[in-house]
């Protein structure tokens, strides 16, 4: 049993407290919502960052921004016993992440990121991935609890690591997803059926994740959002930003940034992000349908 710390309880955070708590461990939680804190069963509730600083050797982050996970950072670090560990799940910068490890280390103290892939459906099923950066001692900490909130843990080196290594992965996911949904819509323009379009992709070899899986739910709009827009749209400037800082060109990281940038000022922030179909269709006129596979 570890005495672990959890702040930020949205859709991943949450169901990463329970699971904690489902294993036996000691759980302390807080989040700007008590309901939130409240409504995890068996984990003690407090009302400060502080509070949960004093009572875990590792204290686990999910938080929505680089500027949340600072403050709480700096919060964290006056409370937290020595050798104490902060271990952030959220998404964030990489630069940013290195500075608040260097000011943590300078304190007695230990940070290590483990931004994630999988999200809430994930966080409840322990089928999420870690992409760990960090140093080899706090690590071996981390990894025991890691290892059973999900399927696979990388540590890809020191902090910073596994940050840009979300990043590098979330650019994949969200150009997979918009470049299919261009395609489709140049498609169903010339007047293809996109049932049609979308077996001849998958039958030709161009497919994606998001043509062999998700355009499957193309045509249910509105759901709970579990990642929606404005948090994609996040991630999506923090990958403009890694590239400007490394000097990579990488206009379609820029491009992309742009389509959810364009998502906001139509109002689509809190929407689940399967919702980028609104800003295709929107975007190009067209409506995208998919009528259901023929089955034996």
């Amino acid at each position: 049993m570890v005495r672990v710390g959890m702040i930020g309880l949205g859709n991943i955070g949450g169901a990463v407290a329970a699971n904690l708590v489902a294993d036996g461990h000691e759980v302390t939680v807080t989040d700007l919502d008590p309901a939130r804190a409240a409504a995890i069963e068996g984990a003690s509730a407090v009302d400060s960052v502080a509070g949960v600083a004093e009572k875990a050797e590792i204290t686990i982050t999910s938080l929505p921004s680089p500027d949340a996970l600072a403050a709480v950072a700096g919060e964290w670090a006056t409370a937290a016993p020595d050798d104490a560990i902060l271990l952030d799940i959220s998404t964030t910068s990489p630069e940013r992440n290195r500075a608040i490890a260097e000011e943590i280390a300078r304190q007695g103290r230990h940070f290590v990121e483990a931004p994630l892939t999988g999200g809430a459906p994930g966080a409840a099923q322990r089928t999420l991935v870690f992409m760990v950066g960090g140093e080899p001692e706090p690590v071996a900490r981390c990894l025991p609890i890691l290892e059973t909130l999900g399927r696979a843990t990388f540590h890809l080196g020191p902090v910073g690591t596994g940050s840009t290594m979300k990043l590098v992965n979330s650019l994949l996911a969200f150009t997979c997803s918009w470049v299919s949904l261009e395609g489709l819509s140049l498609a169903a323009n010339a007047g293809l059926d996109l049932r049609d379009v979308v077996d001849v992709i998958r039958t030709g070899g161009a497919s994606n994740f998001f043509i062999d899986r998700a355009v499957e739910g193309i045509n249910e709009r509105g759901r709970p959002p579990q990642f929606s827009l404005a948090l994609a749209a996040k991630d999506a400037e923090l990958i403009d930003e890694l590239a400007g800082e490394s000097g990579i060109p990488a206009p379609v990281a820029g491009a992309i940034a742009e389509v959810f940038r364009d998502a906001i000022e139509r109002g689509l922030g809190e929407h689940d992000w399967s919702d980028l179909v609104l800003i295709a269709e929107a975007r190009g006129g067209v409506e995208l349908r998919l009528r259901p596979p023929v089955t034996d």
